[in-house]
C-alpha cells in the first residue's frame, strides 16, 4: 500500500524568545534591485572607476590636489608616506590603495606617457609583474612640472569645489588642465556593469589636433592624429580605416608588437620594447612553455637583462636559424605582440557616455571654454574690486589735508572709517584702504603712481569684458594655452606606426621542416615517426610485450593524419608535432598525446592527403558506408570531431579508397561476397549508416572488408553477386590457395 505522506511539521519558536514572530514580507525583485544594487552601481560608475573630462579618476583627482595643497608644486620632495596620509583626509580609503595610485602617476612607474609626479626611490615598472615597488617610507616625491597646467589655474574660480567626505575640507569636482589630459593619460576603469579603457595620446599631437578642431570643427583627426602612442614604445599595426572607426565610436581594437633588433656577430635577438599590455614575466613564461613543449628549437637559451637602463630580453639562436621567420613565430605565439581593446567611456556631467574622439573633444574644448570664461570673469572681479579701491582713494587725493585732519580729530580709532566715509561720500571697503595707507606714500610720486594703475586697471577690465563677449578672442586663448603647452612639454612619438599590409601574417605550415618519413603505428597505440636514413642504420621495432604495428604508412612531416576510435570520433594531428623517433624507441603513446576519453581505443589510421580520397567502413551488421574524406577537413584548427562514423552497429574494418574497386566482405560463418566499390554510393554525412552489403545468419557478424588481394582468394567468380545485400557464399580452405581459414564458432 503507498504511504501515507508525512504533515509538515511545525515551525518551533524558541520558548526563551516570548512575542517574537518572522515577519514575511513579499517585494518586487526589480524593485529591490533598483533600491539596492543600483545606488552601489552607480556609485562605483561616478565616484571610482570612470574617468571625468579633465582625464582623471577621483581617486587620482584627491591625490594630486592633496599634494599641490602640500606645497609640493614647487617645493623639495616628501616622502611617500606624507602623501599618502594627508591625501586620507580626502580620500577614505587604506594606505595600501592610495599608495598604489599614486605609484601609477609616477614618473619612476613609466605607466604615463607625461607622469604627473616626480620620484625618488624604486617603484617598480609598468613593464614587470614581479618587480616590486618600495614601501612608501622609502619613496619620495613631488609633482612634476606639468602639474602647473594642472593647477595654475585652480585659484580662479575655474572650477567648482565641493566638501570632502566629512564636511571639514572642500576639494575641487574636476582639475582645470589646459589641455585635453583625458586623451594624453592612459587609463582603465572597471565598474559594475561597464569598464573604461582610454589609450594614452602623443601630447604634442593633441595639442595640434584640439587647436586645428577649434579651428574647424570638420577637420579630419587622423591628419593629426594618426594612432594611440605609449610610454612603452612597441610597434602599432596600422590601419586607417580600422583606426577612423575607433575615433567614430569610441570603441575597437588594434593590434601592438615588440621592438626587436639582430645582432649578428652574437648570433642573438634583442628585444626592447614590448607591448603596453603585456610585461616581461608573461614573455618569458610563455616561451618557456614553448621550449618545453618542443616547439622553440631554434632557441638555445633566452634570458631577462632587463636593468636600470630599461627593459631587454635576449634569445640566443641556434646556428642557421631564420631570425626574421622566427619573430613572426613568436609574434603569434608569445604576448610580445597583444591586442590593445579601446573603450572610450567617460562622465560628461556625472553621466557616463561612450564618445569618439571627435565628440570628446568637442566636449572638453565646451568645458575648457567655460574653465577660461569663469578665469575671465574671476579675473576682471578682481580688478573691478582694485579699481573701486583706487576710485576711493582718488576722491581722497582731491583733498588730502582734509582727510588728514579728519583722522587727527577722530577720538577712537574704530570711529576713523566711518568719518573718512561720511567726509568724502565713500564706502567702508574704500575707507578701510585709505586707512591703511602709510604717512610714507602720501607723496607726488605715489600719488601720481596711483592715478596711472587707475587707469590701467580701466582698460584691463574693459579688455576682459570684450573677450567674454568675444567668442574668437577666447578661442584664441584657448589655442596659446595649447601652444605653450606643447612647445614646452611636447616630445617626440614613441609607439611607431607599422602599415597592416606591410606586416607579413605567421603561416605555420611555412615554418615547419618538411621532409620524408615513415610512420609506424602498433596495436597498443603508439606511434612512430623514423627518417629513411634512421630506419636504414636501425634493428628490430622496440615493442611493448603482446604489442604489434599494425599500420605503416609513407608519408611528409608537414602531412595530417587522422585517427579513429572505438567511440566513433576521429583526432587529427599533424606529424610534426610528434617527436621524431628510432625503431629502437617505444614511440609516442597517441591516446595520451592527443586526450583520449577513459577506455576509448584506435581502430584506424590513415593520411587524408588532399581529402579527394574516400574513407570505406564496414560494420557487424553486414553494412558498408563509404564517406568522403572530405568530410573531415575542417577550416578551423578543430582536433576532435565527434560522430566520426556511424554507432548503430560497431566498426570491424577501414580502408582509403581510390578509385573504384572490387571488395570483398567476410562473415564469422564463414561467408564471403565480391562486390564492386561502384555499387555503394559516396556520403558527405560521416554518421551514414550505410548500405546492406552481407547478411549475417544467426548469431554470425560481418568480419572483414578489404581487397580481396589480403586474402589471397583464388575464384573470385564464385562469390560475385548481382545484387547487394546478399547472405555471401560459403568459404572453403581450397578457395584461400595456402591460407589455412580460422573458423570462428
Amino acid at each position: 500500500m503507498p504511504k501515507t505522506p508525512k504533515k509538515p511539521e511545525k515551525a518551533v519558536i524558541p520558548p526563551n524568545v516570548e512575542g517574537l514572530r518572522a515577519e514575511v514580507r513579499e517585494e518586487n525583485i526589480t524593485d529591490t534591485l533598483r533600491d539596492n544594487f543600483m545606488p552601489y552601481a552607480m556609485s562605483v560608475i561616478v565616484s571610482r572607476a570612470i574617468p571625468e573630462i579633465d582625464g582623471f579618476k577621483p581617486s587620482h583627482r584627491k591625490l594630486l590636489y592633496t599634494m599641490y595643497k602640500m606645497g609640493l608644486l614647487t617645493g623639495a620632495r616628501t616622502k611617500s608616506a606624507n602623501v599618502v596620509g594627508q591625501t586620507m583626509r580626502l580620500n577614505p580609503h587604506g594606505e595600501a590603495a592610495i599608495y598604489e595610485t599614486l605609484v601609477r602617476l609616477a614618473r619612476g612607474y613609466e605607466a604615463l606617457l607625461h607622469p604627473f609626479i616626480d620620484s625618488k626611490g624604486n617603484f617598480g615598472k609598468v613593464y614587470s609583474r614581479d618587480m616590486a615597488y618600495a614601501a612608501s617610507r622609502y619613496t619620495e616625491v613631488k609633482l612634476d612640472g606639468i602639474c602647473a597646467e594642472i593647477f595654475g589655474e585652480i585659484d580662479r574660480d575655474t572650477v567648482d569645489f565641493t566638501d570632502n567626505y566629512d564636511n571639514t575640507l572642500k576639494e575641487p569636482m574636476l582639475l582645470p588642465t589646459v589641455f585635453p589630459n583625458v586623451l594624453v593619460s592612459q587609463n582603465l576603469g572597471i565598474a559594475v556593469g561597464m569598464a573604461s579603457n582610454f589609450c594614452g595620446f602623443n601630447l604634442a599631437e593633441v595639442c595640434r589636433t584640439t587647436i586645428a578642431f577649434l579651428r574647424d570643427p570638420g577637420c579630419d583627426i587622423l591628419d593629426t592624429l594618426p594612432a594611440p602612442d605609449f610610454p612603452t614604445g612597441g610597434e602599432i599595426i596600422y590601419n586607417k580605416d580600422a583606426m577612423r572607426g575607433i575615433y567614430q565610436t569610441g570603441r575597437g581594437g588594434f593590434r601592438v608588437r615588440a621592438k626587436w633588433r639582430y645582432l649578428p656577430k652574437e648570433n642573438i635577438i634583442e628585444v626592447f620594447e614590448i607591448p603596453y599590455t603585456t610585461t616581461v614575466e608573461a614573455i618569458m613564461d610563455k616561451c618557456a612553455e614553448l621550449v618545453k613543449a618542443g616547439k622553440l628549437k631554434e632557441v638555445s637559451d633566452i634570458r631577462d637583462e632587463t636593468d636600470l637602463k630599461g627593459l631587454r630580453i635576449t634569445f640566443d639562436l641556434k646556428r642557421g636559424t631564420d631570425h626574421e621567420k622566427l619573430m613572426l613565430r613568436l609574434f603569434k605565439q608569445t604576448p610580445l605582440m597583444d591586442a590593445f581593446s579601446v573603450n572610450l567611456n567617460l562622465l560628461i556631467a556625472g553621466t557616463p557616455f561612450t564618445l569618439g574622439v571627435d565628440k570628446i573633444l568637442e566636449e572638453w574644448c565646451a568645458w575648457r571654454t567655460e574653465c577660461v570664461r569663469r578665469r575671465l570673469f574671476n579675473d576682471a572681479a578682481k580688478l573691478r574690486e582694485k579699481l573701486h579701491l583706487l576710485h576711493g582713494l582718488a576722491k581722497i587725493l582731491l583733498d588730502i589735508d582734509r582727510a588728514i585732519k579728519i583722522i587727527r580729530e577722530t577720538d577712537e580709532e574704530s570711529e576713523v572709517v566711518p568719518n573718512l566715509m561720511i567726509g568724502f561720500r565713500i564706502d567702508e571697503r574704500q575707507a578701510e584702504y585709505v586707512a591703511e595707507i602709510k604717512l610714507r606714500n602720501i607723496n607726488r610720486a605715489y600719488l601720481l603712481g596711483r592715478t596711472e594703475e587707475t587707469k590701467r586697471l580701466e582698460n584691463a577690465v574693459k579688455d576682459l569684458e570684450d573677450t567674454l563677449k568675444d567668442p574668437k578672442r577666447v578661442r584664441d586663448i584657448l589655442i596659446a594655452d595649447l601652444k605653450r603647452v606643447m612647445d614646452k612639454y611636447g616630445a617626440p612619438r614613441r609607439s611607431e606606426l607599422v602599415s597592416e599590409s606591410d606586416v607579413e601574417d605567421f603561416r605555420p605550415e611555412e615554418h615547419i621542416e618538411d621532409y620524408a618519413v615513415h610512420v609506424f603505428i602498433t596495436e597498443g597505440g603508439y606511434l612512430k615517426k623514423i627518417t629513411p636514413n634512421s630506419l636504414r642504420l636501425s634493428g628490430e621495432h622496440k615493442l611493448k610485450e603482446n604489442d604489434r604495428i599494425i599500420a605503416s604508412l609513407d608519408a611528409r612531416n608537414k602531412d595530417e593524419i587522422l585517427f579513429f576510435t572505438s567511440r566513433q570520433q576521429c583526432y587529427k594531428a599533424r606529424l610534426h608535432e610528434f617527436e621524431d623517433s628510432k625503431a629502437s624507441q617505444m614511440g609516442e603513446y597517441v591516446p595520451g598525446k592527443l586526450g583520449f576519453e577513459s577506455g576509448e581505443a584506435l581502430l584506424f589510421t590513415c593520411l587524408p592527403e588532399d581529402y579527394s580520397k574516400h574513407l570505406l567502413i564496414g560494420f557487424e551488421n553486414g553494412k558498408a558506408a563509404r564517406v568522403e574524406l572530405g568530410a573531415y577537413a575542417t577550416v578551423s584548427n578543430r582536433r576532435k570531431l565527434q560522430n566520426a562514423f556511424s554507432d548503430k552497429s560497431p566498426a570491424v574494418s577501414f580502408m582509403v579508397l581510390e578509385g573504384d574497386r572490387e571488395l570483398i566482405m567476410t562473415t564469422t560463418e564463414p561467408r564471403a561476397i565480391v562486390f564492386h566499390s561502384a555499387q555503394l554510393s559516396p556520403k558527405t554525412t560521416r554518421n551514414t549508416q550505410g548500405v546492406s552489403v552481407i547478411s549475417p545468419k544467426g548469431r554470425h557478424r560481418a568480419e572483414k572488408l578489404c581487397a580481396p588481394s589480403e586474402l589471397g582468394v583464388a575464384n573470385l567468380e564464385r562469390f560475385r553477386v548481382r545484387s547487394l545485400p546478399s547472405v555471401g557464399v560459403a568459404l572453403r580452405a581450397q578457395d584461400l590457395g595456402n591460407e589455412q581459414l580460422t573458423m570462428n564458432n
